[in-house]
């Protein structure tokens, strides 16, 4: 193969840009064999090719490249984050217009959580905006059953450990507290698996509400539930790292 080994871009990210897969998924096709490049079996996802290379997945070319796209989406209660659930419970994909059918979601929000979800029509930077290394930080209103002590909240600040598993710092603090319900801030780096669920009830709090505001630079504002709209292109250039 001819490819210049610093010259284009990693072949596995490549196929991620062309939407078929992750980088990750990418990487699996190539072990397994499935992809050639210029005619040639593909040995190595570390294989830098241009923009021009033919690389085919099983025999196919990869579509033409679309242009990155991002989309901001107000996630309703009741939907799992997914293409498809085999236990038929409703999606957030199902009330999408057709052109994000096939859209990566950019982390999570579980089925009973709302607010903002970004979605991407590029699956590596779906991958990149999910990794604690970026930086960006994700923010929840958060209303709790009980009534809200400062010192409790304050312990989220140094991290804490759940089960064996540790959860870097958060900043939390009380909105408003109204009656036996409380409203929380809270701001998190990391963004595991119901993490503000489990932050909470260790701090014997019952979230009776989850909603997430901004990740990122990104916020909900003023979108209503299931509205979506697309980020313009140069605020993708300004506000998204690159490589």
């Amino acid at each position: 193969m001819s490819e210049e080994p610093n010259k284009g871009e990693r072949i596995a990210k490549v196929i991620a840009r062309a939407g078929l897969a992750s980088r990750r998924e990418a990487e699996r096709w190539i072990e397994a064999g499935r992809v050639t490049l210029d005619g040639q079996k593909v040995e190595s996802p570390a294989l830098n090719v241009s923009p021009e290379a033919d690389i085919r997945i099983d025999g196919q070319p990869l579509p033409a490249r679309e242009k990155v796209r991002l989309w901001r989406y107000h996630k309703p209660r009741g939907r799992l984050t997914t293409n498809h659930d085999p236990e038929g419970r409703p999606t957030v994909f199902a009330d999408l217009p057709p052109e994000l059918r096939n859209a990566k979601a950019v982390g999570r929000l579980d089925m009973n959580s709302e607010g903002l979800l970004l979605l991407t029509n590029d699956g590596e930077l779906a991958r990149r905006l999910e990794l604690p290394s970026t930086g960006w930080v994700r923010q929840y209103r958060v209303r709790v059953h009980g009534r809200i002590d400062d010192r409790s909240l304050k312990r989220l600040a140094d991290g804490v450990t759940i089960e064996g598993m540790h959860f870097r710092p958060a900043a939390a603090e009380l909105e408003r507290q109204v009656g036996a319900n409380g409203w929380v801030n809270i701001t998190l780096r990391e963004g595991k698996n119901r993490e503000v669920r489990r932050l909470m009830e260790h701090l014997d709090y019952k979230v009776t509400r989850l909603i997430r505001t901004a990740y990122g630079p990104f916020q909900l504002g003023k979108l209503v539930r299931s509205e979506v709209s697309e980020v313009p292109e140069r605020v993708i250039r300004d506000q998204v790292p690159r490589n």
